[in-house]
């Protein structure tokens, strides 16, 4: 008995090295953008489309990208969607017509919040 339940345990161990799902990975993806070379179709291309777009002005438009990042439990196969995200990542790619006038990848992490709980607050008047 104990034999059939290592053989089983070690099965469904291997069987969650066979779980694949498209990886993104925004910090080598925002490389391959070049502010004032890279155009519309090249954002495109490389990033696909985007999570968020927003006009600034009638000429200047950005892009934003955003994934998140899972810990070590959250890279789980099954599991691992009932786990919350350490933070995320983002690109943001600013355009103005068609030609990238920049692009920016930016980090955010759960902790970087905890600073507030550790603050000491003074009272305004």
């Amino acid at each position: 008995m104990q034999r059939v339940l290592i053989c089983l345990f070690a099965s469904l161990f291997l069987l969650g090295g066979c779980y694949t799902k498209q990886v993104r990975h925004l910090a080598s993806d925002a490389a391959l953008i070049k502010p004032g070379q890279s155009t519309r179709q090249d954002v495109l291309r490389y990033l696909g489309e985007p999570n968020g777009h927003r006009t600034v002005s009638p000429e200047v438009e950005e892009y934003v990208y955003y994934e998140d990042r899972k810990g070590t439990l959250g890279k789980m196969p099954l599991v691992g969607s009932w786990i919350d995200p350490e933070g995320y990542e983002m690109i943001l790619v600013t355009l103005k017509g068609d030609l990238v006038t920049g692009c920016e990848f930016r980090l955010f992490n759960e902790a970087d919040q905890d600073w507030v709980n550790d603050f000491t607050w003074e009272e305004v008047q």
